[in-house]
């Protein structure tokens, strides 16, 4: 896996045992969406990579953007391996690691993140409805959420408290990106 675009685009990304990372195809595909006219401004982003696994997801939107990112994760190799890439690639002023909970720390980042990514393990689709539902009733109106699912086994956002921007399938990984009403 590897860094798609931006001013570290093709640098290598490592990645933990237990991560199913996002195809290449599928991040592109993203990335497309969100720049074709969802993303109103990049400059000054604050980005939440709440499940963060290697990282991908916010290494991106640093090398895209320039991003302030909060990496969370609980599991330690996790962790370990979101400082080595954010390591490699020089931008620890612009991370914020952090072992805990995605669940748990809502409150503590909701209000300064303009953009959450969940994407919490596809055996685990109980655990990214419960933070996607509590995210929603803590996050700021017009907060992007792009939530990743396994396709096969997806749930809807509260159709009260989200708009749906964009909802699309690549491979097993269904993408919805939300906007908080």
């Amino acid at each position: 896996m590897q860094i798609i675009s931006g001013k570290f685009k093709g640098r290598k990304l490592l990645l933990p045992t237990s991560a199913r990372p996002t195809q290449n195809r599928a991040r592109i595909a993203l990335f497309n969406m969100l720049e074709s006219g969802i993303l109103e401004s990049t400059g000054n982003l604050t980005v939440w990579d709440a499940f963060a696994g290697s990282g991908a997801f916010g290494i991106e939107c640093i090398s895209r953007y320039g991003a302030s990112v909060i990496f969370t994760d609980v599991v330690p190799e996790s962790i370990a391996t979101v400082r080595k890439n954010v390591a490699a690639i020089s931008a620890e002023t612009r991370a914020k690691i952090i072992q805990a909970d995605a669940i748990a720390s809502i409150s503590g980042f909701v209000s300064s993140v303009d953009i959450v990514f969940v994407d919490a393990p596809y055996d685990m689709a109980e655990i990214g409805r419960a933070f996607v539902n509590k995210l929603g009733r803590a996050a700021k109106p017009e907060t992007i959420l792009i939530w990743e699912q396994e396709a096969d086994n997806s749930v809807e956002p509260n159709a009260d408290t989200w708009d749906v921007l964009r909802d699309k399938t690549y491979g097993r990984a269904r993408f919805l990106i939300l906007r908080k009403k």
